[in-house]
Formats: structure tokens, C-alpha cells, sequence
């Protein structure tokens, strides 16, 4: 057999592996864990926007998947040469001086905010505010300028500092931080030197405001300005980092002998899953990933010439190397996309899951297996009752803004709106209303690339609604006006993981040949239809109109989103 690399993607609900061959980017085995902590709704309140998950959830996952992919590909031991580990992000957990989560410590084992703070936990907005308006005012640095302009909720500092702020006794244990992604690799790798373990390039630029020109991460006096724990903790966090082409350490012993590796295996610097998701689906100059799942992650690299000092506004950063070693990584995104979708299913299952389960009529087990086949079925059925509306039959206008708004212009206080409902409204048109929503979220995000002068010649989708919707893909083709391909790998984040990981251990002599490589091929092409171009311009300036409306209506205020 030829040599193997694993690469390890951990999403909202799950982590995937995959074990791949690193002369040809053959998928060998993969394996899925589901996380039963974050199923049973644990350490979580969405009613307020809080989303943790326990640090279990992804040690578990880790142990399971790797040695499940190992063991059913049959490989030998010595020819597994390295592991890339792709999180979620920003998802910062806090550890004490043992580098060890508060998590899984007696203490806190059981505690909320101990646990680590997921991408899409919305509970600091106050706090992300306080950064945007002090970045602007505090007389210095605007430490913000590589993040697109805005901080968002959503990213490191801002969650850190509301931990602080409601609970101090939590920032009194938590010695320092780590992104989800960091605490994995770190957890892998025998050399446990808090001080010289070798922090993400990637967490750290997009969403931790690091970057070269100031001397990593924002100067002290900025962070006392926030929180006087904030100012502490930065000299506890790091100042070099590193692209995930990088070895992070050695896989070491206890772990090896886990998995059934060996400690020869090395284990490269973490990355965040959109980026990995990029790398896995062959990203190059001009090329725009689109990774669709619950939210979206928009991923584009940029040569140093073309961008140069420029900054680009309302993304969710710029940073040298995030995406691919050589080239500036810019990211965009929309705070949700197919949980648009998976809340409006929600919304008219909830009653009929209840009424089902107080029925007379039917067992345990009918009733189950009844809830089961609704929620199986639901979505594919409005789907194709949208596709069949005709089109001359009007739409309401909705907002995709269901999660608040990440890019362009994050804000988080924003919510959705629906506006031109009517007695004939039916299911399928809200739904079909709020599929356009989704695809006119996307086509703000390029044409604020566009607009700032970062070409996109080519659109890449990858994730499970780019896979496995065509309706939506194609009426995504038409609102951009642009072609899209679609990657055919099942496990893109994870297989760009995989090509990191190859470059790492030297079976690859750079990275682009590692891309080239290993990188998934094409399994679709989606081409704009001129008429269905048309229509959906009309849309789209309603859709522009109720985004503007909205946000006046928050803020009394011109909006900047039009």
C-alpha cells in the first residue's frame, strides 16, 4: 500500500475522518460520529442564542472515527504519515495551566459556560459592539481593519469577554484558550508546552484580529480598554502561528497506542473547516468556495500584488497563508443557509410531532417511526412542490437573516423578515421565498467581493446542499449569474485536511502539487438560465428593499446593506 494521511472535520453535529491515499487522493475509509452531548440539547439555550458543546463530544469522536477508518481500511500502522484536524470556528475553549479544558475537570464538568463556545453562540453581541466601537475611538490601532471592519459575535475576543463578564469564577480557572481546532491538534501531540505549541495561522487572523503589521495579536493596552482579564490573558495566548502545512508535533504515545498508530505519524497545525473545505475541493486564483451547510463559509485566495495594502470591507477577514501557504485567504459567509431551511421544517413540525405523540391511535413505536418519516420526508416534498409553482405566481420577499447577519456586514442584533403574505400563501410558497432568501444572501456576499476589486472567475459549492439539491443549486446559478461546479467529495473539509496533512509530511513537495494532487474531482456543472436571470432580478430588488427597511426599523437608520 502507498503512503496514508488522515484528515479529521469536525462540523456542528458531527466529526468525519477520512483516510486517504497520498499518491492519487483515493478515499480509503471514512467513519462518522454523531455528538450525543450536543443531540441531547445539552449545555444549550436557544432561546437567548447560547450554543456550547462538551469538549467529550470531540475527544470521543476523535478516538472512534481514526480507529474506525484504520481499522477498516486495513492499512499497517507505519504508513499512516500525518493527521490534519478542521474545526468549526470561532469556537474557543477555556483550559487551566495543565492545558487541560475546564470541561473535564470535576469542577466544572457539567458547567455552560466551561464548555466550548460554538461558532454560532450569539450571547456576547453587547460584547462585539463594545470592539467595533472601540476599535474606532481608543486614539490607536484599528485592530479590526484586517476583519473586514467589523467584529463579530461570533469570533474569539468577544466570547472570551462575555465568559468574563457573567462569569468570573469560569475566567479565573481558564489559564488561557484555545480554538477548537488548536485544543484538538494539541491534544493528539505528545510535546504538551502550552507557551510553544504552535497556534493557527487561520483562527488566529480571521477571528482573533492577529496580524503581522502590529506583532500578532492586539496591543495589551487595547484589551485592558475591554476587560482587564482580556489584557492578562493575551501574554498567556501566543504570537507566532502557523499555516497548516506546518508539523505541530508528533502523534504521541497514549494516542497511538488509542488509534492503533504509531508515534512516527505526524500531527500538522489545525485549520478551520471552510478553509480545509476550500483546499479539499482544488481552490486556485479567481476561484470562489462556497462550503453550504448550515451556514455558509465563502472562501477566495488572492496573489499579494492584487490586493496588496487593500482591505476588503464587511468580510470576515484577510490573512497571509489561511487558505493556501503564499496567498492571502479571504473569507465571507451567511450566518445561516440550510438552517434557513431546517427552521421553517422545525416551524411546521412541532405541532404535529406533539399532536403525533398524544395520539390514542398508535403505538410507541408507529408514532416514532410517523414523527420520523415526516421529518425524513418534509423538505424533499417542499422542494418539489416549489419547483412546480408556476412562475408567474408571486412570492412573498423573506430575509435570510434568521441567524443574524455575518457577512457582508456582521451584525447579529438584525432578524429575519417576510413580507407579502396573502390568504393564497401556502408552504411552498414560503418556502420557495425563503430558498430565494438564501441565494440572495450569497449574491450579496460576491458582489461585495466584486465590488472591492477581488475577481471571481469560477464558483466551487461543497456540503450537503450543494450535493444534494439541485433546485437550489441551479436557482443559486441564476441569482449569481455565474456557472457553478460541485465537488463530488462526500468529505471535502476532511479530505482538504487530508492534503495539508500530506504536504506536512513530505509526500508532497509543495502545497499546490499537494492540491493537485489529492483534491476532489467535479461532479456537477450548474449553468444561469437567461430568463430565470431575469425574473429573479426582480426579486432580488425586492429583496434589497426589505433588507433596508429592516435594518431602518432596528436602528432608525439608513442601512449599509444596499
Amino acid at each position: 500500500m502507498n503512503p496514508c494521511v488522515i484528515g479529521l472535520d469536525y462540523g456542528t453535529d458531527s466529526v468525519r475522518a477520512v483516510l486517504i491515499d497520498a499518491s492519487n487522493g483515493k478515499e480509503l475509509a471514512s467513519s462518522v460520529f454523531w455528538y450525543p452531548r450536543w443531540k441531547a440539547g445539552k449545555y444549550c439555550k436557544p432561546s437567548i442564542n447560547q450554543f456550547r458543546q462538551h469538549p467529550l463530544d470531540h475527544i470521543e469522536g476523535m478516538e472512534y472515527t481514526i480507529k474506525k477508518v484504520v481499522e477498516d481500511s486495513g492499512v499497517q500502522p507505519e504508513l499512516v504519515k500525518g493527521i490534519c484536524i478542521d474545526t468549526t470556528g470561532s469556537s474557543p475553549v477555556p483550559l487551566n495551566t495543565e492545558g487541560i479544558p475546564l470541561a473535564l475537570t470535576p469542577k466544572f464538568g457539567e458547567h455552560d459556560n466551561a464548555m466550548m463556545v460554538l461558532w454560532k453562540d450569539h450571547t456576547s453581541i453587547e460584547e462585539a459592539e463594545a470592539i467595533n466601537d472601540l476599535a474606532r475611538s481608543w486614539g490607536g490601532e484599528d485592530y479590526t481593519r484586517f476583519e473586514g471592519g467589523i467584529y463579530s459575535s461570533e469570533w474569539f475576543w468577544a466570547k472570551i469577554w462575555h465568559i468574563a463578564k457573567v462569569d468570573p469564577e469560569v475566567a479565573e480557572a481558564a489559564y488561557t484558550w484555545m480554538e477548537h481546532c488548536d485544543l484538538m491538534t494539541y491534544l493528539l501531540i505528545e510535546d504538551k508546552d502550552l507557551a510553544g505549541f504552535k497556534r493557527s495561522r487561520c483562527a488566529a487572523g480571521h477571528k482573533a484580529m492577529w496580524h503581522e503589521s502590529w506583532g500578532g495579536l492586539p496591543d495589551e493596552a487595547f484589551l485592558s480598554k475591554m476587560h482587564p482579564y482580556l489584557a492578562g490573558l493575551r501574554d498567556r495566548l501566543y504570537t507566532d502561528t502557523y499555516t497548516s502545512d506546518t508539523v505541530a508535533g508528533n502523534l504521541s504515545a497514549e494516542w497511538a497506542a488509542k488509534l492503533g498508530l504509531t508515534t512516527d505519524t505526524v500531527v500538522t497545525v489545525g485549520t478551520f473547516d471552510a478553509h480545509a473545505g476550500a483546499v479539499g475541493a482544488g481552490i486556485g486564483k479567481n476561484t470562489l468556495v462556497r462550503v453550504m451547510g448550515t451556514s455558509t463559509c465563502d472562501i477566495i485566495v488572492s496573489d499579494y500584488d492584487k490586493i496588496g495594502d487593500a482591505t476588503v470591507k464587511g468580510i470576515c477577514g484577510q490573512v497571509d497563508g489561511s487558505v493556501l501557504p503564499g496567498m492571502i485567504g479571504l473569507e465571507a459567509g451567511q450566518s445561516a443557509f440550510g438552517d434557513v431551511l431546517a427552521w421553517f421544517k422545525e416551524v411546521l413540525l412541532e405541532p404535529s410531532k406533539k399532536l403525533i405523540s398524544q395520539s390514542n391511535l398508535l403505538t410507541e413505536d408507529q408514532k416514532n417511526d410517523l414523527i420520523e418519516e415526516l421529518s425524513s420526508k418534509l423538505i424533499p416534498e417542499l422542494t418539489e412542490a416549489a419547483s412546480q409553482l408556476p412562475a408567474e405566481e408571486s412570492l412573498p420577499i423573506a430575509l435570510d437573516w434568521v441567524n443574524g447577519r455575518r457577512t457582508p456586514d456582521a451584525d447579529q442584533n438584525l432578524k429575519s423578515a417576510i413580507s407579502g403574505i396573502s390568504l393564497g400563501t401556502k408552504a411552498p410558497h414560503l418556502f420557495k421565498a425563503l430558498i430565494y432568501a438564501i441565494c440572495f444572501g450569497s449574491r450579496k456576499i460576491v458582489e461585495r467581493f466584486e465590488s472591492e476589486g477581488v475577481a471571481i472567475d469560477k464558483v466551487v459549492g461543497i456540503g450537503g446542499v450543494a450535493r444534494k439539491s439541485n433546485y437550489i443549486m441551479q436557482l443559486l446559478a441564476d441569482t449569481l449569474n455565474k456557472p457553478i461546479v460541485v465537488a463530488s467529495s462526500d468529505y471535502a473539509p476532511a479530505l482538504g485536511a487530508a492534503v495539508y496533512a500530506a504536504k506536512a509530511a513530505g509526500l508532497a513537495p509543495t502545497m499546490q502539487q499537494a492540491v493537485d494532487q489529492l483534491a476532489s474531482s467535479i461532479e456537477s456543472n450548474y449553468y444561469p438560465n437567461p430568463e430565470n436571470v431575469t425574473r429573479m432580478e426582480e426579486y432580488y430588488k425586492k429583496y434589497e428593499q426589505l433588507a433596508e427597511l429592516t435594518e431602518f426599523s432596528v436602528y432608525n437608520k439608513e442601512s449599509a446593506y444596499v
